[in-house]
């Protein structure tokens, strides 16, 4: 794994990376929330671009991992603009954007701004929209009123907090009521036993993508993580055979 690096577009942040240089497009790995650069799918697709000649940038989100900045501050469309910033600051070339869960929603939002450097996506239990389908009317009452929700956190000790400004700025981002204007190549790999993203979502999203060259690779017992061996194996798979 190559050293962590920092990239500042403001003096208020100071974004973690690692790159590796290699043949292009480069690939893009977005974590989704409460996640970072460390993580088994981002290490496993940094192992493989390493061993295949591929460039590869792994980043953390502004508040998360090894950025600076404090989590409760953090919003989508900031995290968004983490990820434009770098590819505009950091690499010349192309990119294939991965995203997993809400990472998925940051790659459609940044391919979105910067259509001329993306070259593909692949997106892994992404989870668009999720503040507007994954939260109860309480809940979504009680973030609309300024209260923080937290939630049992399968994959840690501590609950999963969201917070107001979160919740408020990412119901600003929704992308599923109508078209989503990508042209580019897309594959989505979803599994059907996630219990934090219905599978069916992943239809939902390639009908919705304007893009004729989109592809669902569903998983029947896969779960939200999908960071199983064979998971990451058919990720890997994807990836390389992207056109």
């Amino acid at each position: 794994m190559t050293e962590t690096r920092w990239f500042s577009p403001s003096p208020t942040r100071r974004i973690a990376y690692r790159h590796v240089p290699g043949s292009g497009p480069t690939l893009v790995f977005l974590p989704g929330y409460m996640s970072d650069m460390s993580g088994s799918k981002a290490t496993a697709l940094m192992d493989w671009a390493c061993a295949q000649g591929r460039a590869c940038l792994l980043l953390d989100y502004s508040g998360c991992g090894e950025s600076e900045g404090q989590f409760a501050d953090q919003t989508l469309s900031g995290w968004t603009r983490d990820v434009i910033d770098l590819v505009r600051g950091v690499m010349q070339d192309r990119v294939v954007l991965v995203g997993s869960s809400m990472g998925g929603w940051v790659m459609l939002l940044a391919a979105l701004a910067m259509p001329e450097r993306v070259h593909a996506l692949v997106g892994i239990a992404a989870a668009p929209d999720f503040t507007a389908w994954g939260y109860s009317d309480e809940q979504q009452a009680d973030l609309l009123a300024g209260e923080t929700v937290l939630e049992e956190n399968a994959y840690g000790p501590q609950p999963t907090p969201t917070f107001p400004t979160f919740w408020a700025d990412a119901q600003d981002q929704l992308l599923l009521g109508g078209e989503i204007a990508i042209d580019a190549p897309v594959r989505l790999i979803q599994g059907q036993e996630d219990p934090d993203v219905p599978w069916e979502l992943s239809l939902r999203l390639a009908a919705a993508l304007r893009s004729a060259d989109v592809q669902v690779s569903l998983i029947k017992d896969g779960d939200h993580r999908l960071s199983r061996e064979a998971d990451i194996a058919l990720l890997l798979r994807t990836i390389a055979a992207l056109p």
